[in-house]
């Protein structure tokens, strides 16, 4: 595995630490390790263990620097051929993120912080898996940036054991003894609380020495002249020392009798309490965030309140004059580091990471638009469910599709989107929902400026659509050789193929209705005195209400339905409820008495009606793909609209259309005013086609 861990510098800290023994760990279990940051000491170490190093401004949080960083890294993915990205701090997150698109690349993070919630630390959430070092920060990132509980992996961080393995100076007599502070000198750390607190050990161990290890970053040196000066104040002087930031923490532990950790927020981890702890040295730390996974109090460490100096210094002299129980803490401290926080048992749950992480795929299939349309990508929706058999697939749907993929078993959900909310910001909303899903691949089917911005905004590692001048650029991967005078589903195999996604050659449409609906039909039947009846047609009255073009004419329906009763096969009307009318008007027509069902289904339940009849009479519309999909023999009316780009795939299905000069026009109103596109296909045709359907179906 080639692994690229990226973060802001690798000086001396608790991340920097935990990247380099992992990458040492990468190297000599056989992976490729490699490493971005803006350099620092540990670089010539980390190095000489095997990893390359790369410096970039990964630190610096101007726009212009991350953007030109994206396409520095995106690089560096590419010539290592980076199976995974690991984001270890905010700004290299952002740089990351992004030049993981495009490539096959993974990316991840572990969150060292507890960030505030904003949205420049959001992007810590926004991998798929997300690594914490506690339980806290678990908590942290589900409640406040609202990750997903499943996205959530613990993995605490660890130590090199050997490295701490140093035999201890044994020290004779209570005056001699070292308290240590060990981290970077900062407000946050709770120096000025610790300081407070040694007074009154130095009151009871005048000879005590204070080590404070570690520096402030260059820009806050101010800070640090606060603390010698507050040193100067308490008259701690003679004990106390800085002694900056050392290489040589375990040599130091070997001396120190007593760690503190003074920390006042919220600590993600606590890797200074799991180092001095493998060095056999008992711990007093607040109680603060992921302190508490690490220390079971009076057991492994003592805990106090943060601010509270008398505690802390109480527990300091406790431990300090009862040897037998220091001792006996810090052996039961050392058996949970060696159980729990060694570097083998870290590096080998995130290697397991990984593996989850490159072995499963967040998938998202757009197609927003009508109800016939969404039929017509199942067998897309099929296809990609047999490349990708472990795959989380959803698919995007308008709310009135949303019902045909309920039940289908090639999905894991579905994403609703109001086409009717045209405003930006429920567009930039619907976003944030699909991000959350963490898509690896979007295939957008829609292809309109709208989808390709969804898209585009799902952020993605792979996007998917057609470069059709309609923002294409947005995608990733846009087609730019591709046919658009073919039918619909051989026109979405062709994305298909782009992706390397095998389909079959002779697809077919499919429907799930429920048991529910086909009860539902049942009782319609009934009501109609067709429960027993055999010989049952079916006619869709009408297209949708904008391409009245595309309807046969009611007289003409009205004619069929007579010479089907005399051939003693009953007819049921389908249609919506703006169809009522036009139902009505075709009873008062009708010497016979077709059952009229019109607006009384919704699109499942119509399926399940259709099911019932032996033949489906149609013109272009979503009732002829629900006919389809349901394997009922179908009769379909072309005449604006060209049937080799519209037709379904079906085992039997026959198209009526004639060939006149003006056809197919695409318009919602005849231009020549004589409807003769769809007037010439006679009632006695479409029995004759019906009769023969029927015949060939027993």
């Amino acid at each position: 595995m080639n692994v690229l861990q990226i973060l802001p510098e690798l000086n001396v800290g608790g991340v920097e630490t935990g990247t380099s023994d992992f990458a040492k760990y990468l190297v000599a279990h056989g992976h490729r390790s490699v490493v971005i940051s803006h350099g620092g000491s540990m670089v010539a170490a980390l190095e000489k263990a095997g990893s390359k190093h790369y410096t970039l401004p990964v630190h610096k949080k101007s726009l212009w620097a991350i953007l030109k960083s994206i396409k520095e890294v995106r690089k560096i993915i590419r010539q290592e051929n980076i199976d995974i990205v690991h984001a270890r701090s905010r700004v290299p997150a952002w740089i990351g993120y992004f030049a993981c698109r495009k490539t096959r690349a993974a990316f991840i993070t572990t969150c060292h912080g507890y960030y505030r919630s904003r949205l420049f630390s959001q992007i810590m959430g926004w991998s798929k898996l997300v690594i914490v070092p506690s339980q806290v920060i678990g908590r942290h990132m589900i409640d406040d940036f609202k990750v997903s509980s499943n996205s959530i992996r613990y993995i605490p961080r660890s130590v090199d054991l050997e490295k701490f393995n140093i035999p201890r100076q044994r020290k004779t007599g209570e005056m001699k003894c070292t308290i240590a502070i060990i981290g970077r000198i900062t407000p946050l750390k709770g120096h000025t609380y610790f300081l407070k607190s040694m007074v009154k050990v130095v009151r009871n161990l005048p000879y005590a020495k204070i080590w404070i290890i570690g520096d402030v970053p260059k820009k806050k040196r101010a800070y640090k002249q606060e603390l010698e000066i507050l040193v100067q104040r308490l008259g701690l002087t003679n004990n106390v020392e800085f002694l900056g930031t050392r290489k040589d923490i375990p040599e130091l532990l070997s001396q120190v009798d007593v760690v503190v950790l003074s920390t006042v927020t919220e600590e993600a981890f606590g890797r200074v309490i799991v180092e001095a702890q493998a060095a056999g040295v008992p711990v007093v730390a607040t109680k603060v965030g992921g302190v508490v996974d690490i220390i079971e109090d009076e057991k492994t460490g003592l805990l106090v309140m943060a601010k509270d100096t008398d505690a802390m210094a109480s527990a300091v002299l406790r431990l300090l004059r009862d040897k037998a129980f220091a001792e006996q803490m810090a052996i039961e401290a050392k058996k949970r580091v060696q159980e729990q926080f060694t570097l083998e048992q870290m590096a080998s749950r995130t290697l397991a990471v990984y593996e989850e992480l490159l072995n499963s795929t967040n998938i998202l299939v757009i197609k927003i638009k009508a109800i016939g349309d969404v039929i017509l990508a199942v067998p897309s929706l099929k296809a990609i469910r047999e490349n990708f058999p472990k795959a989380k697939i959803h698919c995007l749907v308008g709310h009135e599709s949303r019902k045909i993929l309920q039940h289908c078993p090639y999905i894991n959900g579905i994403i609703v989107y109001d086409t009717n909310d045209k405003g930006w910001f429920k567009l930039l909303k619907l976003s944030q929902t699909l991000r959350k899903h963490r898509f690896d691949k979007v295939i957008d089917f829609q292809n309109n400026r709208r989808s390709h911005l969804l898209a585009f905004l799902s952020f993605p590692r792979e996007s998917y659509g057609y470069d059709n001048g309609k923002w294409g650029s947005l995608l990733t991967n846009p087609l730019k050789k591709y046919r658009s005078d073919i039918a619909a589903v051989p026109h979405q195999f062709q994305l298909l193929d782009a992706i390397g996604i095998k389909h079959p050659s002779n697809p077919l449409l499919e429907l799930w209705p429920s048991d529910k609906d086909h009860e539902h039909a049942k009782n319609l039947f009934e009501s109609e005195w067709l429960g027993n009846c055999t010989n049952i047609v079916g006619i869709n009255l009408a297209a949708s209400s904008k391409w009245e073009t595309k309807n046969w004419p009611i007289e003409y329906i009205a004619q069929l339905c007579d010479l089907l009763a005399a051939k003693s096969i009953r007819v049921v009307i389908t249609g919506m409820d703006k169809d009522k009318a036009l139902a009505q008007q075709l009873l008062s027509l009708c010497k016979s008495k077709p059952a009229n069902l019109v607006g009384k289904t919704d699109v499942m339940e119509l399926a399940a009606v259709i099911k019932r009849c032996k033949v489906f009479i149609t013109p272009d519309s979503a009732p002829m793909h629900v006919a389809a999909a349901m394997q009922v023999p179908v009769v379909a009316f072309f005449g604006p609209t060209d049937a080799t780009r519209h037709v379904p795939p079906a085992k039997k299905l026959v198209v009526l259309s004639k060939t006149l000069h003006c056809a197919p026009c695409y318009s919602a109103r005849c231009k020549i005013f004589t409807h003769a596109c769809m007037k010439e296909i006679t009632p006695e045709e479409v029995l004759t086609k019906i009769q023969a359907l029927m015949e060939a179906g027993t």
